[in-house]
């Protein structure tokens, strides 16, 4: 999705992330080319989109002083995610190896690892994972592989108002529980992101996810015509017609949400860690001081949230790759990622940065991120998602408004991977 969540901490712009569909060869990452210029060095090029955070400028001059035989050239894509993916997919299919790395969303992975333009990070390309949230490293990994690094990541948290709620719920009963609170004080209980998009599909598979579903199985075969999917979606439905999600929650994507609950409009919102600063700054905000965040709310527990993030990718085609993988080392170092955190509000992939005192001093929300990211779970991997998310996507749409049962729902879903090859 996915959308870059976390490069908007502090500035507060909100990229959505749309997927399109490529296509290519595939002889899963592991052929020759993939093999070749393993001990070469030289110069690389990193490719990335916008970047909104002034990161890439320092951290090319902070390697290049470095490494002045290997310097790296930073190319910045456009802001949209679909043309960061067509760009990546366009370069790979005419065999550039100009491209040595390349940052790629945790979504994009196993469909370029399944064309073969991915190089996989084992043997003499090894990257150390150590210390890394292990979610992130499950989201970069196809087939038993690992094919990129965790660069940043993301999870969602459940927002409320401590001035309305003193111990937030811990599950899901819980929460709904306490929407006559929001009745007594004419607001609405509860929103998400329900529009018809990606933010959808995080928002589906998480509810999916937190009554047992599974939409995929470790193959990447479609699983989610199950009792428990139904379930979640039924949820959903369920008090969508109650009222319990207000009637315009369909129409939110991450900001008209993060608008509401600035606005005092909404006693709960489920979002990501970008609304905690601007919730806290804005001069607009209705909710300075009267919020706090805890992680999404389960069936018996802590619920699954979405993982967010980015990772870097060496190119098949690069001719340096050992120059490249010492540059996937160089953004995963514990330097880089607390640099990444406090000059951009990346959420960093090493467990240990969220236990910083001065960093959790700043940034308040840390220990909940943590949490969220630990128990997260990565949308559906495999190499079809495109076609998988956009199943998702209008299916849930349908159930949630009662146009058709969750059951009916999650077989259309089914059916509609099977068909695209899932």
């Amino acid at each position: 999705m996915h959308k870059r969540r976390t490069l908007t901490v502090m500035a507060g712009a909100v990229a959505v992330a749309l997927v399109a569909a490529a296509c290519g060869g595939d002889d899963g990452g592991t052929g020759s080319t993939a093999d070749s210029g393993a001990a070469a060095r030289g110069p690389i090029t990193y490719v990335q989109g916008k970047d909104n955070s002034g990161l890439l400028g320092p951290m090319a001059e902070k390697w290049n002083s470095s490494h002045p035989n290997e310097k790296v050239t930073v190319k910045e894509q456009s802001d949209q995610a679909d043309q960061q993916h067509d760009d990546l997919v366009q370069h790979f299919q005419a065999k550039d190896p100009s491209y040595d790395v390349v940052s790629v969303d945790v979504v994009w992975t196993a469909e370029f690892a399944a064309k073969g333009w991915l190089t996989p990070l084992k043997d003499k390309m090894a990257l150390p994972t150590t210390g890394f949230l292990e979610p992130t490293v499950k989201a970069a990994t196809y087939n038993k592989t690992l094919f990129a690094a965790p660069t940043s990541s993301d999870g969602a948290m459940l927002y409320y108002r401590t001035d309305l709620v003193k111990t937030p719920p811990k599950t899901i009963d819980e929460m709904w529980g306490m929407c006559s609170i929001a009745k007594q004080n004419g607001m609405d209980c509860f929103a998400g992101q329900f529009a018809k998009y990606e933010g959808g599909t995080c928002n589906a598979t998480e509810w999916m996810n937190a009554y047992g579903a599974k939409v995929v199985d470790d193959a990447g075969k479609p699983t989610v015509d199950s009792p428990e999917a139904a379930a979640g979606l039924k949820a959903l439905a369920d008090h969508y017609k109650s009222g319990d999600i207000p009637k315009q929650a369909i129409t939110y994507q991450e900001e008209q949400s993060r608008a509401a609950f600035q606005d005092g409009k909404l006693l709960f919102l489920r979002n990501w860690p970008y609304v905690y600063n601007l919730a806290s700054t804005d001069k607009s905000s209705k909710v300075k001081g009267k919020f706090a965040v805890a992680p999404l709310p389960g069936v018996s527990g802590p619920g699954t949230s979405t993982l967010g993030g980015h990772m870097a990718a060496i190119s098949a085609y690069s001719k340096y790759k050992a120059t490249a993988l010492d540059f996937l080392k160089f953004l995963t170092s514990p330097e880089q990622q607390k640099t990444n955190m406090e000059k951009g509000s990346l959420a960093p992939v090493i467990e240990s940065i969220y236990t910083d005192e001065a960093l959790v001093k700043k940034y308040p929300y840390l220990p909940v991120l943590k949490e969220s990211i630990a128990n997260a779970v990565s949308r559906p991997v495999t190499p079809f998602y495109p076609q998988v998310t956009q199943a998702i996507q209008d299916n849930f749409y349908a159930a949630i408004q009662g146009q058709k049962s969750p059951e009916a729902a999650v077989k259309d879903m089914q059916s509609a991977m099977a068909a695209a090859g899932g």
